[in-house]
C-alpha cells in the first residue's frame, strides 16, 4: 500500500473512530491534510471550533497566521502536511488528556508519519512537542533542531499563542525563518519503523543554528 493510500485509509478510520471519549464532541474529525510526500509535517494540538465544523486543520485565526508564516519562507499549505496529535475536538477546547493523546497517536499519527516519511517534523505547541521531547520546556527548546528516533524535530510555539500573547509573534517568525536552512542541510532521518532508539534516550541536538 502506497503512502497516499495509507493516509486515505487513516482518514477513513479517523472519521468513524470511537476509541476515546472525544468522539462525543466530534462533528467532523480532522485527520490532517497535505501531500503524501511532504518534506515537512506540522503537528498541532487538536481541532478547535472551526476545524470541527469544516473537518480541516488550522482553518481559524491560528491557521491564517500559520499560512502567513509559511508564505514568509516561500511555502503554501499545499506544500506541507498539517495535522494534530488528536483528531477530534476536545469539548470546550480543553487540553487533550494523556490517554486521548496516547490512543490517537498510536492509532493514527504514527502511521501518518511513517507513510509520509518527512525530512522535518515541526511541533506546534507544548503537547505535540512532548511526544518527542517529553522532558523539555518549550521556552527553552523552541526553534532548535533535534534528532529524535532518527527524525529531525523542531519544536515551536503554537501559532495561537502569538494571538493571545503578542510578544511571541516575532519569536515564532524568527523560528520559522530557520526552516529553509534546516531543509537544505543533510539530516540523519531514517525510517521511523526501523529506528531502534529507546524512547527515554535524550534527544541529540543538531548544531544547525
Amino acid at each position: 500500500m502506497g503512502s497516499e493510500e495509507i493516509l486515505m485509509q487513516t482518514a477513513d478510520e479517523v472519521a468513524v473512530c470511537f476509541e476515546c471519549e472525544l468522539y462525543h464532541s466530534r462533528k467532523n474529525a480532522v485527520a490532517g491534510e497535505g501531500p503524501a510526500d511532504a518534506e515537512i509535517v506540522f503537528i498541532g494540538e487538536g481541532p478547535g471550533f472551526h476545524e470541527n465544523e469544516q473537518g480541516r486543520p488550522f482553518v481559524g485565526a491560528a491557521g491564517k497566521f500559520l499560512e502567513e508564516l509559511l508564505a514568509s519562507i516561500g511555502l503554501e499549505r499545499s506544500d506541507v502536511f498539517i495535522t494534530n496529535i488528536v483528531k477530534c475536538r476536545p469539548p470546550g477546547n480543553r487540553d487533550p488528556l494523556p490517554e486521548e493523546i496516547s490512543t490517537c497517536t498510536n492509532l493514527y499519527l504514527e502511521r501518518q508519519i511513517q507513510a509520509i516519511n518527512p525530512k522535518v517534523i515541526v511541533t506546534l505547541g507544548r503537547y505535540s512537542m512532548e511526544l518527542f521531547l517529553p522532558k523539555s520546556k518549550i521556552s527553552s527548546v523552541h526553534g532548535q533542531a533535534f534528532v529524535v528516533k532518527g527524525r529531525v524535530v523542531v519544536p515551536m510555539y503554537h501559532p495561537a499563542a502569538a494571538l493571545h500573547q503578542g510578544s511571541l509573534r516575532p519569536v515564532i517568525e524568527r523560528d520559522f525563518a530557520r526552516i529553509p536552512e534546516l531543509m537544505s542541510k543533510p539530516t540523519e532521518a531514517s525510517d521511523y519503523r526501523n529506528e531502534e532508539v529507546e524512547s527515554d534516550q535524550d534527544p541529540k541536538q543538531l548544531s544547525l543554528f
